[in-house]
């Protein structure tokens, strides 16, 4: 995306009470010639979106020390799934995908709390894992975020099959989420809130049992999931339908909860402030 198209889609969502602008991209080899310019891209953009008034949090795949470095000055917090740490994955669904190394994922994690950026995982769950692997993953988040405290949220985000992809598996029953957050909750420090997709959880009644079980964040409400494009977001007032009658209220956030601030510049720290006059705290209540 150039930065002038770029520009025409943030002017539009000016007046459309957006915070926070997601920067994702596909990755480029960490020696390819293009990757100097794809990473002044994606600071471009960021230092765009942070212009006109919005927060950047970018997802962009694994990125080098002094590349996180560099993004901290631009955004808000910033974030990267690390899905599985089990290696038997790299023969199966990641066999054409280097960058998605345990080690190296893991890696981000850790560069992450040295530089002190709040910073959002998780896990992909029914990709060829098996149970015990969810647990050896997330006790390997909650480790680092003892060490750093910099986890802001961990994702836990079932398959769901897509047209444009090409890994041939049934999607992970959501019915099965509620136990998976459960064991999450005992496992993961109390400070590091859960998060699931509610357009990835067709089921009312299940996505309420998975608040019930712990999860307290549905992440961002957009027009539209560039993850999952093929599951429509559920918007603001068919979530509150779903919730208010079961006692839940919905309440807006920041990409940057609040005992993060003083991580950030003071430039980011003003482009916050002027957010928090119309957001509240980051919970579920």
């Amino acid at each position: 995306m150039s930065i002038s198209d770029a520009e025409s889609i943030l002017k539009l969502l000016q007046n459309e009470k957006v915070c926070e602008i997601l920067i994702l991209s596909g990755e480029v080899h960490p020696h390819s010639p293009k990757r100097q310019a794809w990473f002044e891209r994606i600071y471009d953009l960021c230092e765009l979106a942070l212009s006109m008034g919005f927060l950047p949090h970018t997802n962009a795949g694994p990125l080098s020390f002094e590349e996180m470095q560099k993004l901290k000055r631009v955004n808000v917090s910033m974030g990267l799934m690390l899905e599985q740490l089990t290696p038997t994955l790299l023969n199966s669904v990641h066999r054409h995908a280097p960058s998605k190394l345990p080690e190296v994922r893991l890696q981000q994690l850790q560069w992450a709390g040295e530089l002190q950026i709040p910073f959002t995982t998780g896990l992909l769950l029914g990709i060829g894992e098996t149970v015990d692997d969810w647990w050896e993953t997330l006790t390997a988040i909650s480790e680092l975020h003892q060490r750093y405290h910099h986890i802001q949220e961990v994702i836990l985000q079932p398959h769901s099959p897509g047209h444009q992809q090409t890994f041939d598996a049934p999607p992970f029953d959501p019915h099965e989420l509620p136990e998976v957050i459960a064991k999450a909750r005992q496992i993961l420090p109390p400070d590091i809130t859960i998060q699931i997709p509610p357009n990835l959880v067709k089921d009312d009644c299940w996505l309420l049992a998975c608040i019930e079980a712990g999860a307290r964040d549905l992440g961002g409400i957009g027009p539209k999931d560039e993850v999952n494009p093929d599951y429509p977001h559920v918007q603001e007032q068919a979530l509150r339908e779903i919730l208010q009658p079961a006692g839940w209220e919905l309440v807006a956030r920041s990409p940057v909860y609040p005992q993060f601030d003083s991580w950030l510049s003071g430039e980011l720290q003003t482009a916050v402030k002027r957010w928090q006059k119309t957001l509240t705290p980051a919970f579920l209540v």
